[in-house]
């Protein structure tokens, strides 16, 4: 039966004492017709199989190549060689799937990252990607844990909306017209009364909006769901399809905003932390060696679990905006012209500024608040000078913005101006407006892009490497 096999990161912890055990996984390398490194992805550390000299047909052991799976029982022994504990000897050896080895394209040697994005389908088969989507998954499960014992319930916001939460208009339109002759009005418009929902619908940039209308029942939620920008970025930190989670409170303020994502990142990265800690090595080691390339100063001045664990260890500074503008301005980096992009009051920060205030102003993740109101969203609530809102981002180490939040505005009056002013149709958010009319409260909340968080956490230098299946400019492959 196949579910009495034995998972490997299991089977390692063991003392070995001649136990019969099961194991499956895929073929890394098969040595000298004898030493099998096997792996079934639990974990990096492969489990050596020793098969009998002379046991099994050469016919037979030639099909035992690189990716090829195997059923293998067998007892577990001290193991003889140098860098592992215990190892299987082998009674019966079953090959489960063959890998022809003239077409497997990942044999056992280092391959860049480039061609790896390219074999995104079989890229889960090496360490480095191993390790990734093993912390992806105890950030997510993290994410989950931390939000249930604070008493959030976990809301499903639609991925089809009719909404632009963002205000910025770069959405993925979904739609059944036909492309070729789609029907029309009489001014040759697009007629969509004809279309499956019988108005435009895009999928979501954000949940944010019916998060908020659940915040005002519920009192404290959360969404951890798919969202989508139609931006053409070609860059390491944008994808078209990422995960957001975006935790909506009434009740709260900026400060309680605050405080809470910096709890709730702290936790986070503490949970892979103790529960991946020989991944996190890995990847840690693996971007030492990847920095030895790089100049000397554009190293980082900490290693991975360094940095984990100095954002664990200290607050998150916290600033304005006017603070953050000043401090750009006296730079030396300002003062010698290396800024590609404009600094001023006014201007939105960009990440050569962002990882400026982190990696060398601060040297630790930083909180910006109160940014001017010009380009901003407009559900942040205005503060008393006019000119700026509620907003908050954190920025972090390596990639600058992983956190975007604000106090929401509750004043009606004073969101219905705003609403006009950006030319927002206040007709199509009517829904969203009753929150105000019936029982208003104080209320913030944040979204953190979850991939961000993983690129952090493994410290990977390309966004495209934490998500599976990469969705980006002229990229959707598998």
């Amino acid at each position: 039966m196949f579910n009495k096999r034995v998972k490997i990161k299991e089977l390692l912890t063991w003392e070995p004492a001649q136990q019969e055990v099961t194991v499956m996984g895929w073929v890394r390398t098969f040595r000298n017709n004898q030493f099998i490194a096997l792996n079934d992805g639990s974990t990096n550390t492969n489990l050596q199989v020793v098969v009998e000299l002379g046991k099994y047909e050469d016919d037979f052991l030639k099909r035992i190549t690189t990716s090829s799976s195997l059923k293998v029982t067998g007892t577990v022994i001290a193991s003889q060689g140098k860098g592992q504990k215990l190892e299987i000897k082998a009674a019966t050896l079953e090959i489960l799937g063959d890998s022809d080895p003239e077409k497997y394209p990942l044999q056992p040697k280092k391959h860049s990252l480039e061609f790896l994005r390219e074999k995104a389908h079989l890229r889960f088969r090496t360490n480095t990607f191993g390790s990734v989507f093993r912390v992806r998954h105890s950030l997510a499960f993290a994410i989950h844990k931390f939000f249930h014992e604070k008493g959030f319930l976990y809301m499903h916001t639609p991925i089809i909306t009719a909404s632009d939460a963002e205000g910025a208009g770069e959405m993925f339109r979904v739609t059944t017209l036909p492309f070729d002759n789609p029907p029309r009005n009489e001014d040759g418009s697009i007629n969509f009364k004809e279309d499956f929902f019988g108005r435009t619908t895009n999928l979501t940039v954000s949940g944010q909006l019916e998060g908020e209308l659940a915040a005002t029942a519920f009192g404290e939620i959360y969404t951890f769901g798919p969202t989508f920008r139609a931006e053409n970025s070609n860059t390491t930190r944008h994808l078209a399809e990422f995960w957001m989670i975006e935790p909506e409170m009434a009740f709260c303020d900026l400060e309680d905003n605050m405080n809470l994502a910096e709890e709730f990142i702290k936790y986070i990265i503490r949970f892979a932390m103790e529960h991946n800690r020989e991944d996190l090595e890995f990847l840690a080691a693996r971007l030492a060696e990847e920095e030895k390339q790089l100049p000397a100063d554009k190293r980082s001045d900490m290693g991975l679990i360094e940095k984990l664990e100095f954002v664990l260890n200290n607050n998150f500074e916290r600033i304005t905006y006017t603070e953050a503008i000043d401090i750009l301005l006296q730079s030396p980096a300002y003062k010698k012209k290396k800024f590609q992009y404009e600094v001023k009051w006014g201007v939105d920060m960009q990440s050569e500024h962002e990882r400026y205030l982190v990696e060398k102003h601060f040297k630790k993740p930083v909180i910006v608040t109160n940014y001017p109101k010009e380009f901003k969203a407009f559900y942040m609530r205005m503060n008393e000078d006019g000119k700026t809102v509620a907003a908050m981002d954190i920025l972090a180490p390596g990639i600058g913005e992983i956190v975007g939040g604000s106090q929401r505005e509750e004043r009606m009056e004073v969101l219905e101006a705003r609403m006009k002013e950006m030319n927002i149709p206040a007709e199509e958010l009517w829904w969203y407006l009753d929150t105000r009319r019936f029982g208003t409260v104080p209320h913030a909340g944040f979204g953190l892009g979850f991939e961000r968080m993983v690129l952090f956490v493994t410290g990977m230098s390309n966004i495209r490497d934490v998500i599976a299946f990469p969705r980006a400019p002229k990229t959707a492959e598998f």
